[in-house]
């Protein structure tokens, strides 16, 4: 079933109870900053719904007193078998509550708890249109456009349809940049990544996920609107830097962490959502397109910097490999 149907069904089923009040997006690593785009959405898009995003684990023991009757649970897992995204989705089916799982694999565990099971495109050749971050946004932008209304509704589905062109454009346009990084970070034992608005989950990811998982190298996401409230301390010639500049409303939240890094820093580099080719979507719904910009760029440096380091990207120490 297509996400507007499935929202369309939602919305019906609760219309005598109230209707949706609360959307909840909940999940773990990668896939919650992958929510990221869909919590910021709401926020600020939406007038009545509230929007609250969760690490799988907190929600398991800690869920606000609002979720009930009139919220609706969002959960992704990427192989569907993260054992506390999956408590999350079992939670939220014991209450009653319409449970939409996202997931890479049909029939994994998380499917058994849910009432809408969605399914996204993944790898290298992949319709960006049809990745993670875009179907959790689709489900809050369908939520808002069937309740409250959403007036730019036909201007985000032309940036849907324009996106995968834009991003496979950005990754041939960095891919010499990506190359040099790489061999100018292959020794560096930390990174930070610098980011702001509905893109500082691409930034979180690259952190956590890359970075610190994948290439056991120190990092920190880092908000642009915070960099001057204790982080900018750090900065001196050396420390390596990565600033996702978005085209949107919080661009000059980077813009001034640019200008300052560019001044005091020596080892910065700049993924400008405008340079990247963003600019073709529209104003008013570009926001919520910069984390997808970001995210698919990333990997062309990751693949980049594990060859020159002679770290392959599938190296664990902990992870499926001991209890935990």
């Amino acid at each position: 079933m297509a996400i507007k149907q499935i929202i369309e069904e939602i919305v019906a089923g609760k219309k005598e109870d109230g209707g949706i009040k609360q959307v909840y997006y909940v999940a773990c690593g990668g896939s919650y900053g992958a929510f990221y785009p869909a919590k910021t959405f709401l926020e600020k898009e939406a007038c009545e719904i509230k929007v609250g995003l969760y690490n799988s684990n907190e929600f398991v023991y800690n869920r606000p007193k609002a979720f009930g009757k009139n919220s609706v649970l969002v959960v992704a897992s990427h192989k569907g078998n993260t054992p506390e995204t999956v408590k999350a989705a079992e939670a939220g089916k014991a209450a009653g509550v319409p449970v939409i799982a996202l997931t890479w694999v049909p029939d994994s565990p998380i499917t058994k708890h849910a009432d809408y099971v969605v399914g996204y495109t993944f790898g290298d050749d992949k319709d960006i249109a049809g990745e993670k971050t875009i179907v959790a946004l689709i489900t809050a932008v369908e939520i808002l456009n069937q309740t409250e209304g959403y007036e730019n509704y036909d201007k985000f589905l032309d940036g849907v349809a324009k996106i995968d062109r834009i991003v496979k454009r950005a990754c041939k346009h960095v891919d010499k940049r990506a190359l040099a990084f790489a061999k100018n970070h292959k020794e560096d034992s930390v990174i930070y990544t610098i980011a702001s608005g509905a893109g500082y989950g691409a930034a979180y990811m690259e952190s956590i996920c890359i970075f610190m998982e994948m290439q056991w190298i120190n990092s920190s996401s880092i908000h642009s609107g915070e960099y001057f409230h204790g982080p900018f301390e750090i900065t001196d010639a050396e420390t390596p830097f990565v600033i996702q500049v978005s085209e949107g409303s919080t661009r000059p939240l980077d813009e001034r962490a640019l200008k300052f890094l560019n001044q005091y820093g020596g080892r910065v580099e700049v993924l400008d959502a405008k340079e990247l080719g963003l600019s073709t979507i529209d104003g008013s719904v570009i926001d919520y397109f910069n984390h997808t910009l970001f995210n698919n760029v990333y990997p062309v440096y990751n693949k980049a910097l594990a060859s020159e380091r002679e770290h392959p990207l599938t190296t664990r120490r902990y992870m499926w490999k001991v209890e935990y």
